[in-house]
């Protein structure tokens, strides 16, 4: 996550189709089957995750905003004026506006989202709020390798922010190849700001991924919509249901798509046998202690600086720098 790009503009690295049916294949043919995450966020599945996040059992959103306002003075402190933000899955950006709006002059913004139109949508949106702060987006998966945009003016310190707690989105090796390449991409004065969802009571839990109007389900299934769409994969969306539950031994949650009946979904070509009740792996949401989150970082080279809770203790927002 080194090197430099044109100034100016949006850098575009979205997965081609090809990738995504290499990755689809990937993961249909592993055991248990799988799909991966990333590709939720289409047009529509963004839209989906923003109503996702105003339903009343998915406590994330507005604990984390309301934790960001509170402890704004503090961050905004522990980071210095003149900051290049680096914000990976922007989404909509109203995480990101307190956070621009709260700190000391930043000088830049990069949103590295893999989702073009809620990227655009967000830079509009915030380049609007925030004329004096030059706006550097990149349309790419995060998790690859991508070079970070050279602000015109030459930032203090380069903060890694990723909110919503989607570091536990992935599992032990990975979350901690993800951490060590913001470590890297934010230098050795750098620092990363990382929301993260806290151990709880698993009915809560539960209920934050089930919600009531089904808003959740519908995303879920959106992805196989998707890949319909753009691979010519023949997923049946109404053979399959959505299903999550928490897992207490691995302290997640574990989010399946399972199928209704036994039969088969061809993909690129290639046919893929289902049985009744047979779950595909489709997302985890790993959740945290201040140890665990602690021991996570410690293995990618970085050191928890500060941690800030909100009075329930649902919710963290961690600063970390290089160890």
């Amino acid at each position: 996550m080194s090197g430099a790009v044109e100034r100016g503009g949006l850098v575009d690295l979205q997965p081609t189709p090809a990738r995504i049916l290499a990755d689809v294949v990937q993961g249909l043919s592993a055991t248990p089957k799988r799909l991966p995450s990333k590709y939720f966020y289409d047009a529509r599945g963004s839209a989906l995750f923003e109503r996702i996040t105003r339903q009343p059992e998915y406590y994330l959103t507005a604990t984390e905003l309301a934790l960001l306002q509170a402890r704004m003075a503090d961050i905004a402190a522990a980071i210095g004026a003149g900051a290049h933000v680096v914000e990976y899955g922007s989404g909509s950006g109203r995480k990101t506006e307190l956070l621009l709006g709260g700190l000391d002059a930043p000088v830049a913004y990069t949103p590295v989202e893999i989702s073009r139109s809620a990227l655009e949508h967000s830079v509009a949106r915030l380049g609007a709020l925030f004329p004096e702060i030059e706006m550097l987006p990149v349309c790419a998966d995060f998790t690859g390798p991508f070079a970070l945009p050279v602000p015109a003016r030459a930032p203090a310190r380069t903060l890694l922010f990723f909110p919503g707690s989607t570091l536990g989105n992935f599992d032990g090796p990975q979350s901690v190849a993800l951490l060590r390449g913001m470590r890297d991409a934010a230098g050795a004065d750098g620092r990363a700001l990382i929301g993260l969802d806290l151990d709880k009571d698993p009915r809560r839990l539960e209920a934050a991924y089930n919600d009531a109007a089904g808003v959740t389900a519908e995303f879920t299934l959106n992805l196989l919509a998707r890949l319909n769409r753009e691979i010519g994969s023949d997923f049946d969306l109404g053979g399959f249901a959505h299903r999550a539950v928490y897992a207490r031994e691995r302290m997640r949650i574990e989010t399946d798509l399972v199928s209704l009946r036994a039969q088969t979904v061809r993909v690129g070509g290639r046919t893929f046998a289902f049985a009744p009740g047979e779950a595909m792996a489709v997302e985890i949401s790993q959740k945290y202690t201040r140890d665990s989150a602690a021991a996570l970082a410690a293995q990618a080279g970085l050191a928890l600086r500060a941690w800030w809770t909100d009075p329930q203790g649902d919710f963290a927002l961690a600063l970390l720098a290089p160890a």
